[in-house]
């Protein structure tokens, strides 16, 4: 449940639109969202590796650290705190707002909302690791449940599409391929942050792998299910026209009622992807501090309740002051440029710890060669918002020299 919480969210609601618009021809579509599955699970069995290579607090932070060079794992934590993990629980919580004022009308603006939403859940964070993860449990069943009832819509109750919707671009070449695997990734990032916990995991050897690999394989099956309703209830031209497709389908199939039953299921999804996020996300800059590389009070534990609840509480900070400030479109492109560059490193230090001969080594360069690919196309297509990203990655590092002087001294 906490692998599947850190990748379902608002994307596969949202993001087969997106993939659709920039690769609108069928078998594009869903070879984009079959390719992002492989990627994926062969995410799944490095980070199991890595997992039982390296347990403990900290998750990719420490295999960057241990693996690289203690700055690449400072970096990752400084990314995660400015641009992946807080700009991906942002642009989230944006979309659990602008779906939870489709169900009611309240007389405050969606970023207020927000923030709410981000509030209440670092406060059940805060009240204890079992808390925050029961949470986290509850809403990804409710997930699953949603998906499988916008599946069912699309393949059995939704009308078939015209023709004019049905036709596609014959072949829309590799740019517009990878370009289109941005969306994808995006939707199927995520899988790191349960690392992140696995201090707080009960037999993290045999329990975290076991969970990255069935959770990774959850997730494909739901993704692909859910792309094959949407062009199956909407072609793929009609696809790539509908912003919200998960809503479209569910109004075809069941009126007025669908679609205010799809808003309350990515309602759900989304809030459920935050749980994940502020539970799992702090953990990395508790480990930094306890290293000697942050503030030292970001790396104290609560004496009653176990859980880092300064780390938790600057983390709920700064995803509320990015929330109010920006958009999901904004957010998207910056998140995935340093998210997946940090995941190629990450999987690279398998190969420092296993050795040349070790590991599984072709499933591991496939994932960092198809990860690369992506960063590339972020830079081609979104050249102005990926800069962006990355000088404000670069930002730390005259932060890390600071801090790594004060430990020496």
């Amino acid at each position: 449940m906490l692998v599947m919480g850190g990748i379902v969210g608002s994307g596969i609601f949202m993001n087969p639109h997106v993939v659709a618009r920039e690769a609108p021809s069928a078998l594009a579509v869903l070879g984009a969202w079959l390719l992002g599955g492989a990627v994926a699970l062969a995410a799944g069995f490095i980070w199991a590796e890595l997992a039982t290579l390296r347990p403990g607090v900290g998750g990719q932070y420490a295999y960057l650290r241990d693996g690289i060079h203690p700055a690449a794992g400072f970096m990752y934590g400084w990314s995660n705190l400015l641009v992946v993990q807080t700009g991906g629980i942002a642009a989230v919580a944006i979309t659990f707002a602008r779906y939870a004022h489709v169900l009611a009308a309240p007389p405050w603006g969606e970023a207020v909302t927000a923030a709410a939403a981000l509030a209440t859940l670092t406060a059940v964070n805060l009240a204890g690791t079992r808390a925050g993860a029961t949470t986290q449990s509850v809403l990804m069943v409710l997930k699953i449940g949603a998906i499988a009832g916008l599946v069912a819509c699309g393949l059995f109750l939704a009308p078939e599409p015209s023709a004019a919707e049905q036709a596609g671009a014959a072949d829309p070449g590799l740019r517009a391929f990878f370009s289109a695997m941005i969306a994808v990734q995006f939707a199927y990032g995520g899988w790191a942050t349960a690392t992140l916990a696995s201090g707080d995991i009960r037999d993290p050897d045999r329990t975290l792998p076991r969970g990255l690999v069935l959770g990774m394989a959850g997730v494909v099956t739901l993704y692909v299910a859910v792309t094959v309703a949407c062009l199956a209830a909407l072609g793929v031209t009609g696809l790539a026209t509908y912003d919200a497709p998960a809503s479209e389908v569910m109004r075809r199939a069941l009126g007025p009622t669908g679609e205010r039953l799809i808003a309350a299921a990515i309602a759900v999804s989304t809030f459920g992807f935050l749980a994940q996020g502020m539970l799992a996300a702090p953990r990395a800059y508790y480990a930094m501090a306890r290293d000697g590389l942050f503030f030292e009070r970001v790396g104290a534990m609560h004496p009653r309740r176990g859980v880092p609840h300064v780390a938790i509480l600057l983390q709920g900070a700064v995803a509320i002051l990015t929330a109010v400030s920006g958009s999901y479109a904004e957010i998207l492109s910056w998140v995935v440029t340093v998210d997946v560059a940090f995941l190629a490193a990450t999987a690279a230090t398998l190969f420092v710890f296993r050795g040349r001969g070790g590991g599984h080594p072709y499933t591991t360069a496939f994932f960092i060669l198809v990860s690369l690919g992506v960063v590339a196309s972020t830079f081609v297509e979104h050249p102005v918002r990926s800069l962006l990203g990355w000088t404000l990655v670069a930002a730390g590092l005259p932060i890390y020299a600071y801090w790594r002087r004060r430990r020496s001294a």
